[in-house]
Order: C-alpha cells, then structure tokens, then sequence
C-alpha cells in the first residue's frame, strides 16, 4: 500500500509539473511570437514597472498549471472534471488571444473586447473549479484580480488614445 501510496504521489507530481511547464511556456509564446513592446502606448500613471510583467505572469501561470493539475486528478471520466477542463481551455485561449490583439495590432479597443470575455470565462472556470476541487478555484482567484487590473489598465491606455 505504502508503495502504491508513493506512485501516485510521484505521478501527481509529475502531472503538476508538467501543467505547470506547459501552461508558463504556452503561456509565454505570445510574447515571443509577438512581442510586447510598450512604445505606441500613452502609459497611465499606474502602469507597472516592465519587469512586474514577467515575474506575475510567471507567478499566475504557475499557480494555473497547480490548479489544472489539481482538476486534472480528479480524472477526466467525471463530467464536472471535464467541463471544469473545458472552461480552463477557454479562458487559456482567451488569454493568449489578447497579446496578439492588444500588441501585434496594436487595438486597445479590441483587446478590451477579448479581457472582457476573458474576465468572464475566468469566473466561469473558477466556478467550474470549484465543483471539483475548492483549492483550484481558490488557485486562480489571484490571476482574476490580475486580470480586473490589466482590464482597468487596458481601459486606460485605450481612453488616452
């Protein structure tokens, strides 16, 4: 039993880690596909220091990848787990949309269009979390609070220009 025990907490730890590299580098490469230059942008008084950027993303996105793994173990031929998987791919999806929007075009009011449905499919995930797991939930409620900030400031930098 002890051994059994130790697999399956090797194995969980394995899946954690995986969730964790995959949703930091899936959730990176926009940056790198796009870039995230700052230049064009009339910066509201409350815009971060740049390197808040990556070291938050970096943060959340490790946070996401914990959460997931959490729902994940719960085994996907439970139908909450499946949904609750559903609306992470959403949001994920969402969320790698707006750099593209906001940075590649350079469209503040079409990147509050995609942080809106965003926002939205975060509290949907987070609702689904919570059907299956109450600490996953709990995960990605600091990542919705990022994401309410980049809203604001995303509002911000459209309104000044």
């Amino acid at each position: 039993m002890y051994a059994r025990l130790r697999r399956l907490e090797r194995r969980d730890l394995l899946v954690a880690l995986a969730a964790i590299l995959g949703v930091n580098l899936l959730g990176a490469s926009p940056s790198f596909v796009v870039g995230s230059d700052t230049s064009w942008i009339d910066r509201p008084w409350f815009f971060p220091p740049e390197i808040a950027f990556p070291i938050v993303w970096t943060l959340l996105f490790t946070l996401l990848g914990i959460a997931l793994a959490l729902v994940y173990r719960r085994g996907t031929h439970r139908r909450p787990v499946r949904i609750a998987l559903a609306a992470f791919a959403v949001q994920f999806a969402l969320n790698l949309a707006w750099t593209p929007v906001f940075f590649g075009l350079q469209r503040p009011d079409l990147g509050l269009v995609v942080i809106g449905a965003l926002w939205l499919s975060i509290v949907g995930t987070i609702v689904a979390f919570d059907r299956v797991d109450r600490l996953a939930a709990a995960l990605l409620v600091p990542y919705l609070a990022w994401v309410s900030f980049a809203a604001v400031l995303n509002y911000a930098i459209y309104a000044a220009g």
